[in-house]
């Protein structure tokens, strides 16, 4: 596979799956000690990883759980933020200012913080109240957060097959591979067809709407300095639609929750309208080792490590390093 490093991709996600003990006695004693609300901050595509648990949480769970902007949540405040708040960052750095600056407001509310990232020496590591640690550029956060809303989630009543999916959890990486490898291709052919292209449509819904967020914005746009429109298979109708035409690319990424029939029916419109569109869909992809009624919990992991290869043959296609930046972290703002 393309600019693939195989022992290190099953080392980061072994490191994260084997979270489960730590994770799950934080839990416990949260729970035991008690708290009334769940914030989950991040800043960019951190921000839009945590979307999917806040979901999750609505979903199934009577708990106070949102998702914050870090950078707004210390501008606007939160009147639910306090001493019986715990709140949830990640950073592949450690070291993201508008995170390290969200830290300090929670705690100077009272509240307690737990931060997930690759490197204990970091300041988000070392400012936040517990600090799990895996394996130095672990990429994506969604298995520790699943443990740990999952975790969550069962102590509340709310998740009674827990267990079994989180002994599920520890075949991600080995299947994770799979997917990568059966990804190669089409992820090669979609580069190759869309080289000169400038201008993608993304559509996403349910659990999957953080990632299409996230690609549209942190990859494509940031990273490969494309021009994007993304939005919610939900509300696909609701304007959007308007800018498509016959040869926009459009990009549908399809899971296997309950949104699923929202996302077949936006995709069933952009084909009346354009001629160039795309579905990257889970059900393509067999993970064996992951039962039917989990496989749409890892809906965002499995698109993460596929649209992974696709970056890498954009980046190959374009001759657009994804280190590239102009702005971010180059300029001061």
């Amino acid at each position: 596979m393309l600019r693939f490093n195989e022992p290190e991709f099953l080392k980061q996600m072994e490191s994260a799956v084997a979270l489960r003990p730590q994770i799950e006695e934080l839990v416990d004693r949260l729970v035991e000690e008690g708290f009334g609300n769940l914030f989950l901050v991040g800043a960019g595509g951190t921000y839009a990883q945590m979307w999917p648990y806040e979901l999750l949480a609505r979903r199934r769970s009577s708990l106070d759980v949102r998702a914050a902007i870090a950078a707004e949540l210390v501008a606007s405040g939160d009147a639910s933020l306090g001493e019986r708040s715990v709140v949830i960052f990640t950073s592949v750095s450690g070291t993201t200012d508008d995170s390290i600056r969200a830290i300090e407001y929670c705690r100077s509310k009272g509240a307690y913080t737990i931060g997930f990232t690759g490197y204990a020496d970091s300041p988000i590591a070392q400012k936040v109240d517990a600090a799990l640690i895996s394996e130095p550029k672990t990429w994506p956060f969604d298995m520790q957060m699943l443990l740990f809303m999952g975790r969550l989630l069962s102590r509340r009543g709310e998740f009674d097959d827990y267990g079994a999916f989180a002994d599920e959890l520890a075949n991600l990486p080995q299947i994770m591979l799979e997917v990568a490898r059966q990804a190669e291709s089409g992820a090669a052919a979609f580069a190759e067809a869309h080289k000169d292209t400038d201008y993608h449509f993304l559509i996403g819904g349910g659990n999957l709407w953080g990632f299409t967020y996230l690609y549209s914005m942190c990859i494509l746009e940031e990273m490969q300095w494309l021009r994007t429109t993304r939005v919610h298979s939900a509300e696909f109708f609701h304007g959007s639609l308007e800018l498509l035409e016959e040869d926009t690319s459009v990009i549908v990424f399809q899971g296997e929750d309950e949104a699923r029939s929202l996302t077949d029916r936006a995709e069933a419109f952009a084909r009346r309208v354009s001629k160039d569109v795309t579905v990257f869909d889970t059900r393509d992809y067999a993970l064996d080792g992951i039962s039917p009624r989990f496989r749409g919990l890892v809906a965002p992991i499995v698109l993460d490590t596929v649209m992974g290869r696709v970056s890498k043959h954009l980046e190959r296609v374009r001759d657009h390093s994804l280190d590239l930046r102009r702005y971010y972290r180059v300029m001061d703002y």
